[in-house]
């Protein structure tokens, strides 16, 4: 159907003063079960954040519980080392003390050989080189043969106990030494057991700073989740107030509707419609359900007139349409583009002429929404008319 410049540009003017004037109230009141129904579903899913957040925690914490346990580990087998670490370097401090007696001690054999040495060489020089005292004069001198014997037995008997004293204070010396080899081999056993503890002590000390830093990382990420917890629980709790909202909303349309059904309604020729109205009726048809059957598209235009025809709504097809946060197109802008361009098809202009002579395959349903569980009605298409 063609429509005058005059009405086009109504129509355009409508349309901007739909556009800029700020929106009132809620959304189409029919589609209140639907973001009920999607609040609910924000609400679980935000809930589902929560509790995974919370195994998350759970998790975290056991695994910095683990790492506790870890540490306490390493931090004992750490005292252990240190403690096997100071015994060493006590032992090794004993060896040190011992080796430089045994140093001294060596330095004291040594000495006391070469004075012996030096005793020995002295005699045999006295004995046999000294003319006025010499071993060949002594026999020379002798008055018999048996004090010839005893000069040659004493001579002898002192040759050998400086031979005897000698080899004694050689072997004293050698077993100086021999001590001495010892303790520095043991120290270098003590030194090798110390460098092996230290290792240790280094590898553990590594250990118990990267386990800490893990256990600080854990915290912060649980302090993290936990203030997101808080976020999401402050979440949960504002959709919940919205919930709560929107089932008052809802509780009120389904009053209405009961209302509506049990008050009184106007006969339907009782109303005069314009050219306008059909223009009206058939853009917000076009919105609501353009990609509906037929059958839909005229169940949504029984439900505004049987508005208009209700004492509980307006008493015409715009103020209906236009009643603050009832139709979402209104509120969206979606009608007032569509009533610019006039984007309402033929079948939408044929739902709107049958509903305004009366046709209804809806009853007396005063709502209409996608349909959700629980919500009972008459299902047309995608929606359901209650």
């Amino acid at each position: 159907m063609k429509i005058s410049g005059k009405r086009r540009l109504i129509a355009c003017i409508l349309a901007l003063v739909m556009l800029t004037v700020p929106k009132i109230g809620t959304d189409a009141t029919s589609d209140t079960r639907k973001k009920l129904e999607a609040a609910k579903q924000e609400k679980e899913a935000t809930e589902d954040q929560k509790n995974a957040q919370e195994e998350n925690i759970d998790s975290m914490e056991e695994a910095q519980e683990g790492l506790q346990g870890e540490l306490n580990s390493l931090n004992s087998q750490l005292a252990q080392v240190s403690s096997r670490l100071d015994e060493i370097e006590g032992n090794i401090i004993s060896k040190n003390e011992e080796i430089a007696a045994a140093q001294a001690e060596l330095e004291q054999a040594k000495a006391t050989e070469e004075r012996q040495y030096l005793c020995l060489k002295k005699r045999i020089q006295y004995s046999y080189e000294k003319s006025s005292n010499s071993f060949l004069e002594a026999i020379l001198s002798a008055k018999s043969f048996g004090e010839i014997l005893n000069m040659t037995e004493y001579f002898s008997q002192m040759a050998s106990y400086d031979q005897e004293m000698l080899a004694a204070y050689q072997q004293a010396r050698e077993a100086v030494e021999e001590k001495e080899a010892r303790l520095e081999e043991e120290k270098a056993q003590l030194d090798e057991m110390k460098a092996s503890a230290e290792a240790e002590h280094e590898r553990f000390s590594g250990l118990i700073s990267q386990t800490q830093g893990s256990i600080s990382a854990y915290s912060d990420q649980i302090a993290s989740a936990e203030a997101q917890v808080e976020a999401l629980e402050a979440q949960i709790a504002a959709q919940n107030e919205n919930i709560e909202a929107l089932q008052k909303q809802l509780e009120e349309e389904i009053r209405k509707s009961r209302l509506a059904a049990q008050s009184s309604w106007r006969d339907i020729s009782e109303v005069t419609f314009t050219e306008d109205d059909r223009y009206l009726l058939a853009n917000l048809i076009y919105c609501e359900a353009g990609g509906e059957p037929y059958a839909g598209q005229v169940a949504v235009g029984a439900v505004v007139i049987n508005r208009v025809l209700s004492s509980v709504f307006p008493n015409t097809v715009s103020s209906v349409i236009y009643q603050s946060g009832q139709f979402e197109p209104v509120s969206t802008g979606r009608l007032a583009l569509a009533l610019a361009e006039n984007r309402a098809t033929e079948s939408c202009y044929r739902a709107a002429d049958e509903a305004m002579s009366g046709v209804t395959n809806v009853g007396t349903c005063v709502f209409f929404r996608t349909p959700i569980p629980g919500l009972e009605g008459i299902n047309i298409g995608g929606h359901v008319f209650y």
